[in-house]
């Protein structure tokens, strides 16, 4: 048996709490983007709106990411080699999202930004997909673990196709791009509703 399989469960904590902690460094970054208008008055205040619903839109993606790594974790039962490489995959995939979200604040939702910060959403959705996969074939397999993997993996499809549809849109409109970004967002926040349930058959 490989040494990484032999830390079992303790093996796979100390990878999510190393996700944990990168996944905060990234919001850190983020948050710096965030700069006090120069100028005083509401207009100068009211000309940021760009960067901060940028800031905002992303900070619930990465909150969605790190909310559904811990349910995901909750199913990992040790940490072999294919578990670690997905998973830092999946982290280099989220630490691009700081980057993204500067410009696209930064040039308020231009074509390219908007082009660039769908792709780099669509990076970690199939990052995750991959995790997933891995945890799914290695981890727990009872009822409830299988139940959980079949509903989100449809979940996890449905987003990347929104995502794909979303980079095409974008093209020609950028806010509607964005559109289905929010809409992959939505999907994800609206857990053990009738929607969410369409995934359990």
């Amino acid at each position: 048996m490989d040494m990484l399989d032999q830390e079992g469960r303790d093996g796979a904590k100390r990878v999510e709490a190393f996700s944990d902690g990168v996944i905060a460094i990234i919001v850190t970054i983020m948050v710096l983007e965030l700069h006090a208008p120069e100028a005083a008055g509401l207009g100068a205040l009211a000309a940021q709106w760009p960067t901060f619903l940028a800031y905002a839109l992303s900070y619930a993606y990465v909150a969605i990411y790190w909310v559904n790594h811990h349910r995901l974790f909750q199913f990992a039962t040790r940490a072999g080699n294919a578990l670690l490489w997905s998973n830092i995959v999946l982290l280099f995939a989220l630490s691009l999202v700081p980057f993204a979200t500067a410009t696209l604040g930064e040039q308020h939702f231009s074509r390219e930004a908007t082009l660039l910060y769908m792709l780099v959403m669509l990076l970690p959705s199939f990052a995750y997909n991959w995790l997933q996969r891995v945890i799914r074939r290695t981890g727990a397999q009872g009822a409830t673990a299988q139940a959980y993997h079949r509903r989100t993996l449809r979940k996890g499809t449905v987003a990347c196709l929104l995502y794909l549809g979303g980079l095409a849109v974008a093209i020609v409109s950028p806010a509607a791009g964005l559109g289905c970004a929010a809409l992959v967002a939505l999907l994800w926040c609206l857990a053990d509703g009738p929607l969410d349930r369409l995934f359990e058959r």
